[in-house]
């Protein structure tokens, strides 16, 4: 069994997917958000995040770590500063883990999991509920942009180059 966990950065939710599975099987999933406030400072809301994170990766131990690919829209270069800073200390909580990881922008998952890069996050929620075979919505939306991000992982992944935990 091979355990992939997708992150979906984000300052004030980022999202978490963990699927378990071979190839394009899945025997199991779980995924959830870790939220900050927006009143805090923005040093004590990337602590929260790195310390809840580093939680799920030594209780989930999994075998790659696959993390959207961080964009920013020039409209907005403060925005793509912080989600740099975010995920920085995924990233840092990924190698102090000692876990694989890759990065892959979200347009790429799009088009592998809905046929269109270009889908909106309610396109690619159901295209993941399809995949799970769950009828009922994963919610927030980050949670599933992080699981659509662990199948990526899961069925681009080549049991030959990763052993079982």
């Amino acid at each position: 069994m091979f355990t992939v966990i997708g992150i979906d950065p984000g300052l004030a939710d980022t999202g978490i997917g963990v699927v378990r599975g071979r190839g394009m099987t899945v025997n199991g999933y779980a995924y959830g958000s870790i939220s900050t406030l927006r009143s805090q400072m923005l040093a004590d809301r990337l602590e929260r995040i790195y310390t809840k994170l580093s939680t799920v990766l030594r209780e989930e131990q999994p075998d790659l770590m696959i993390v959207e690919d961080v964009f920013s829209l020039e409209r907005f270069p403060k925005s793509g500063i912080t989600l740099g800073k975010v995920t920085g200390v995924i990233l840092l909580a990924g190698r102090q883990a000692d876990i694989p990881i890759r990065e892959i922008p979200v347009r790429e998952a799009k088009k592998v999991l809905t046929g269109n890069g270009g889908a909106d996050k309610a396109q690619l929620e159901m295209a993941v509920r399809r995949i799970l075979g769950r009828s009922i919505r994963i919610k927030p939306f980050h949670a599933s942009d992080a699981l659509a991000l662990a199948l990526i992982g899961l069925f681009r992944h080549d049991s030959r180059t990763c052993q079982d935990r």
